[in-house]
């Protein structure tokens, strides 16, 4: 994840539908509550782009009719309307090996501890490049058939659909000549331009929706290692400490934690003490 775009505001008369600042407010509030993201004042524009879509889906002629019907609705079309309506406001970029520094701290960690048997958590998969990074340093320090199971989570549905598919563009950022060689098959005929994650580093990855604002957290065994990286940007101070207590939670003692290069958390030290470069252990 990173910053969200800026955009600028089409002039009223020119929008396809009414957006007012009580409805800004609106939703301000309303992804805040279900994802803990914080939108600041200047993203007004990105929100009408993105939102903008769903009543066109939807067929509402405007926000405070679209956000009234998502309100007050309720079953399975409620449960899938809300996912959407997150999806549309969640940012994902990412790449192979995005800040390779973790991922050399990372092998050192998994050559220390030799028999694998290690549980790995990366909770802002977006479309796949990190966990299937993380799956590649594994298959290089331990071997392909290592004792280490990854789990793979986003808020966002449709990124965890393109990662599990597992198929990027050749020209994808972050992969040496080596790297594509032994773990990608390259695509031929209609699918030339393309390459597949080899289906043996593939089953090292599990994928599943997850929202870190749930109060209550069942991941399973606790964790080793845990990539959290450009995530806490979007949230204010007290639901960063929240989910900083959740992740220290299902976290085994000494446990490794990977966060984004402009996140600090040294005012959280009763929970996890700064290791190297964004870094840190958990007490």
């Amino acid at each position: 994840m990173s910053a969200l775009p800026q955009m600028s505001t089409p002039p009223l008369q020119d929008r396809e539908f009414s957006f007012s600042v009580r409805d800004f407010e609106r939703v301000r509030a309303l992804i805040y509550q279900r994802a803990g993201i914080h939108l600041h004042d200047g993203k007004q524009a990105m929100v009408y782009s993105r939102l903008s879509r769903r009543l066109r889906e939807t067929r509402h002629q405007s926000f405070d009719s679209y956000l009234q019907w998502l309100e007050s609705t309720s079953g399975d079309t409620a449960q899938r309307e809300w996912q959407e309506f997150v999806n549309c406001l969640t940012t994902n970029l990412t790449a192979f090996f995005r800040e390779e520094h973790h991922f050399d701290t990372l092998a050192e960690r998994l050559k220390s501890a030799g028999h694998g048997n290690l549980r790995i958590w990366c909770c802002a998969a977006s479309t796949g490049e990190e966990p299937y990074s993380i799956a590649m340093v594994v298959a290089e320090t331990l071997g392909l058939h290592a004792n280490v199971k990854i789990l793979a989570t986003d808020i966002d549905t449709n990124v965890l659909t393109t990662a599990s598919r597992a198929v990027y563009g050749a020209d994808a950022r972050g992969l040496s000549p080596a790297r594509l060689r032994s773990f990608f098959l390259k695509g031929k005929a209609g699918n030339s331009g393309q390459i597949r994650v080899k289906p043996e580093l593939a089953r090292m990855i599990e994928f599943k929706p997850f929202n870190l604002m749930q109060a209550h957290w069942s991941l399973g065994e606790p964790f080793d290692i845990v990539f959290c990286r450009n995530v806490m940007i979007y949230f204010d101070a007290g639901t960063q400490r929240k989910v900083l207590e959740h992740i220290h939670g299902v976290m085994r003692p000494g446990g490794l934690l990977f966060v984004g290069h402009s996140e600090n958390f040294t005012d959280s030290r009763d929970l996890f003490r700064l290791r190297g470069k964004t870094v840190y252990d958990k007490v």
